[in-house]
């Protein structure tokens, strides 16, 4: 006799990363994020890998830092890293009591980003300037949630249906294609594509992380990236990879192959 458990086995959780420099950069700014946690502890993932979500959350995460000498590549790293002091705690909350909390624990994870990126810029002339995108996606049973700041990418892949862009691209060209006032082509194209109204750290004097969710189910993908990626490759290229198999290594060669003008980052995962 088949138990309950056998039944509905727990569902599984799959994922693959990968960053590129590209081929005109000397520095890769970019940085990506895989981890696992409970509320005792916190697990750094590979780049790849297949984990049972049945007693534990995942945390993926993408940033893209910008700034004068090597003060990108703190920058991402400054807003990958923050991720890890709070997760533990909000372990608890669970799908259950998504409401009660959930949305207060990634705007604090933004929040201490931006406010440390600020300060090292204040008090060291090397950090000046120094800023950074930052996609989160927080997976627990039967929900994805999500906070976003900047022009990096999260794009939600329904096992049926088309292609979503669940994150707002923070800048005045993205809302004129939102509001379908321009093409994803003249989006491509316009002058003003890569300014940003607002990012961790650099300029922005006050953030408004955008946060959410989407209900999970098995067969569903998610992609995150930074924009060199969403550069080098159309949204229908973007789709068709991404539903094509689970290879980051597959979407950022080809993105940088097309373009390569920026370092390009791209995380898979797949709920399985």
């Amino acid at each position: 006799m088949e138990t309950a458990e056998a039944e509905n086995p727990p569902l599984k959780i799959r994922w693959s990363g990968r960053t590129d420099v590209g081929r005109f950069r000397k520095n890769n700014e970019d940085a990506f994020l895989a981890l696992t946690f409970d509320s005792r502890e916190i697990r750094y993932l590979g780049a790849e890998g297949e984990s049972c979500m049945g007693e534990a959350d995942f945390v993926f995460a993408v940033s893209d830092g910008m700034g004068g000498a090597r003060a990108g590549e703190v920058a991402s790293k400054i807003a990958v890293e923050q991720i890890t002091r709070l997760m533990p705690a909000s372990f608890e909350l669970g799908a259950q009591r998504l409401d009660a909390g959930f949305a207060d624990v990634i705007e604090e994870i933004f929040l201490h980003s931006h406010d440390a990126m600020t300060e090292l810029s204040r008090h060291y002339e090397e950090c000046a300037g120094m800023g950074a995108t930052l996609s989160l996606c927080w997976f627990m049973p039967g929900w994805m949630g999500f906070g976003h700041v900047g022009d990096s990418r999260i794009y939600y892949l329904p096992a049926r249906g088309g292609m979503q862009q669940v994150s707002h691209d923070h800048s005045h060209v993205g809302w004129l294609q939102r509001e379908g006032k321009i093409t994803e082509r003249e989006a491509r194209s316009h002058p003003r594509r890569n300014v940003l109204n607002q990012v961790l750290g650099g300029k922005t004097i006050k953030i408004e992380p955008q946060v959410g969710r989407v209900g999970c189910q098995p067969g569903d993908r998610f992609l995150i990236c930074s924009d060199g990626l969403s550069d080098g490759l159309w949204d229908r290229r973007i789709e068709e990879m991404a539903r094509d198999g689970l290879d980051a290594r597959a979407l950022t060669d080809y993105a940088v192959a097309e373009s390569g003008r920026d370092n390009t980052t791209a995380l898979l995962i797949e709920v399985a």
